[in-house]
């Protein structure tokens, strides 16, 4: 990445609220995903609840993928993400959506695992019983879930608390959260510094629990759904996925965020191609795993291995299969090759659009082959209608937080914090 001096002084701003046209097509967004959720439930629940769990596996990893960018610029103390770390740690605002969601899913619970009617009778799974029973599941969902965003919202938290104090310093607070989020304040220049210090330790510890706690989600709702079959590098391919989707949500957020004539100075062509890079690198990271985990698997010719590829590369879901590769590599791959494309902000938001579709794509092609059951089409209106509702519930949770903090992070600390804890003990001596 390239380096770039951060500017001396950045400005407070805020994304106005939402236009009411804008407000009006994210409820029509939402009413249309539970319209069609509610008639799919009543005439087809198994897919009904197939679209559902799609669409969750991909909103959740979108969002928390973009906390887990800002965490990765923290961690590498990356410069040039000073203007789009904040536009990634906007996506926080979805995770307590994405636990409320959780829930339906956990209620429905044996409906979806095939394990838990086979258990009695077959003796492979009783070997699994101590990792694949209900009650473990929904516990290590629900602590794991909970550790792993109550983590990314206090990494929001600190980043935050810094520029909140500037804002009320300059105008008063914007936000009952802002006094809240204030309270004990020691002065500016304390704050950075612990912040800057906390952020530092934080920021590695949720990178690994991120890693180990989506590595659980794809090995419980993905994984179990056929449990014979297994993959070491299910887990990797799950959460890397994931992070690449939060880069390219960030790129689209980034590029819309520009449009605002005030903004635009503070996304420049320098950070769309830094982001261009990343979605690029991810996208052959993602063929790699992906090339890593069937080669394996057609190498050792073994059964159960198999049945994972074989059942996706035959119809009906040989269509979806070969889409999804169109779509997460060749594309994005043939499209976002060289510099121009990467800093053009119309061609980067169009690639950056299709890595959404097709990791949306991916998520169908991993959960929907073991619970259908031959009943209708593989694929339905169902489907991308549902993913309509999360894709407004997302968008609406971005446009919260950016109404309501800063877009751009303020205060940048330009040295270590020790180094300026020492200089205030020397000053004071």
């Amino acid at each position: 990445m390239a380096e770039m001096p951060v500017p001396r002084e950045i400005p407070v701003r805020f994304l106005g609220r939402p236009q009411k046209r804008t407000v009006a097509a994210l409820g029509a967004m939402v009413a249309v995903g539970l319209a069609a959720f509610a008639v799919a439930l009543a005439t087809d629940p198994d897919r009904a609840w197939r679209a559902y769990l799609t669409s969750w596996l991909w909103a959740t990893s979108i969002a928390q993928g973009a906390v887990i960018l800002a965490v990765a610029t923290q961690i590498t103390r990356a410069q040039w993400a000073w203007s789009v770390r904040r536009v990634a740690s906007a996506f926080s605002a979805f995770l307590p959506v994405s636990f409320i969601l959780l829930i339906p899913l956990l209620l429905k619970g044996a409906g979806f695992f095939p394990w838990v009617a086979e258990m009695a009778h077959d003796p492979i799974l009783q070997k699994k019983a101590a990792y694949l029973n209900l009650p473990f599941l929904v516990a290590r969902n629900v602590v794991g879930l909970g550790l792993l965003y109550g983590l990314s919202l206090y990494f929001v938290y600190l980043a935050l608390r810094p520029d909140l104090g500037l804002a009320q310093a300059n105008g008063g607070p914007r936000h009952p959260l802002h006094s809240r989020l204030t309270r004990g304040w020691r002065g500016q220049e304390t704050e950075e510094v612990r912040s800057h210090r906390l952020l530092a330790r934080l920021g590695p510890a949720t990178a690994l629990i991120y890693a180990a706690v989506f590595s659980v989600i794809a090995w419980d709702w993905v994984m179990s759904l056929e449990p014979h079959w297994y993959s070491t590098l299910l887990g990797a391919w799950f959460f890397m996925g994931a992070f690449w989707g939060g880069v390219a949500a960030t790129a689209i957020a980034s590029l819309l965020l520009r449009r605002c004539e005030d903004l635009r100075p503070l996304f420049g062509q320098q950070q769309l191609h830094d982001l261009g890079k990343l979605a690029f690198a991810f996208c052959v990271f993602w063929a790699y795993l992906f090339w890593s985990q069937y080669l394996v698997i057609w190498y050792g010719k073994l059964p159960w291995e198999q049945s994972f590829v074989i059942q996706r590369s035959q119809p009906p879901w040989s269509t979806l299969g070969a889409t999804v590769v169109v779509l997460c590599f060749v594309v994005p791959f043939a499209g976002l090759l060289g510099r121009r494309p990467k800093t053009m902000p119309g061609t980067l938001g169009l690639f950056a659009g299709v890595i959404l579709l097709g990791l949306w794509c991916e998520r169908l092609l991993m959960v929907a082959p073991p619970l259908y059951h031959g009943e209708g089409p593989a694929v339905s209106f169902v489907e991308p209608l549902v993913a309509l509702a999360f894709v407004a519930l997302l968008t609406a949770s971005v446009l919260w937080f950016l109404a309501t903090f800063p877009v751009i992070q303020v205060w940048q600390p330009m040295v270590e914090a020790e180094a300026v804890e020492t200089a205030g003990e020397a000053a004071h001596s």
